[in-house]
């Protein structure tokens, strides 16, 4: 157990270390800070795209267009098989004039008025309790006979059917990307801070090898002649880590209620975002940084 005055020697000791070493020692600390930083960025942008592809999914439905000839019979046939479906939450029936009104309000009233009478289909708008299974639905209601005698173009039925599953494929797929690339930037960039620590110890061990020499004649520990390596590179790592959390936490706050703004129409609550978890994650891997990168310094040159 070390007790409070061997701590305030190792810190005293580090600070000492690092103020001889100040290049090193800075190198260390900005190779750390970068390298957290990316990792902390890659954390938040993921966090992002879950909540926009989760308040994607929660808006995904099935539109089936149907055919102006459409028998009554038909389409009421297809509307019950559609609801005897466990994944599907309701089935709502638009016709051609509620289709209009629809596409007024989505549009500006020049465009409408440019219409020449009502060129729009009836629809029926499919809820699904579960998102997830819109693949499934889809491949169930094109396989059932009726389907191809109601929609809007028998010729391809897949073209008569519109579901938002594509936009939250193309989302995980930019995810998924956006994953490899930071990972492989941030295997490199550890690396590199671990080689900076390293450095950094080294040097600091040549430069008190005399000092380290004579603790070792009066019968010191090696716990204690180890002790402020092991604070050096940790107070390094901390302080890179301290750096990566605070520009992370001025980002956030500078570029998450802009990007709200812009995706006013995705009702995502970026405030509920647990962005003190990242903040504790950069600090956690910035300490194992620096605590491993001085073990692997004083385990190839301080043999105590």
């Amino acid at each position: 157990m070390v007790s409070m005055r061997s701590l305030i020697y190792f810190i005293k000791e580090a600070l000492s270390n690092s103020k001889k070493n100040f290049g090193t020692t800075f190198g260390a600390v900005v190779t750390i800070f970068l390298s957290l930083l990316v990792i902390g960025v890659f954390m938040v942008t993921s966090m992002v795209i879950e909540k926009v592809v989760q308040s994607i999914e929660s808006q995904v439905s099935i539109s089936i267009f149907l055919s102006d000839e459409a028998s009554e019979g038909n389409v009421s046939s297809l509307t019950n098989y559609i609801k005897s479906m466990p994944e599907v939450a309701t089935v709502i029936y638009v016709d051609k004039e509620q289709a209009l009104e629809n596409f007024k309000e989505m549009v500006s009233s020049g465009i409408a008025e440019q219409l020449d009478g009502n060129p729009l289909p009836a629809s029926l708008e499919v809820e699904l309790s579960d998102p997830e299974q819109v693949q499934s639905v889809v491949d169930a209601i094109l396989a059932e006979p009726v389907y191809a005698q109601v929609c809007d173009n028998p010729e391809d039925p897949t073209d008569s059917i519109r579901y938002g599953q594509q936009i939250v494929n193309q989302l995980f797929a930019v995810t998924d990307i956006i994953r490899i690339v930071c990972i492989v930037l941030v295997v490199m960039l550890v690396f590199v801070a671990l080689v900076f620590i390293n450095n950094t110890i080294r040097l600091a061990i040549l430069a008190r090898r005399k000092e380290i020499a004579i603790m070792r004649l009066v019968g010191a520990s090696n716990g204690f002649i180890r002790g402020p390596f092991l604070m050096e590179g940790a107070l390094q790592a901390l302080i890179g880590a301290g750096l990566a959390a605070f520009c992370i936490h001025l980002m956030a706050s500078q570029f998450l209620p802009q990007l709200s703004q812009l995706l006013s129409w995705l009702p995502i609550d970026y405030a509920s975002m647990q962005l003190w978890q990242v903040y504790l994650l950069l600090l956690g891997v910035g300490l194992v940084i620096g605590l491993f990168g001085s073990a692997w310094a004083m385990r190839r040159y301080l043999k105590v």
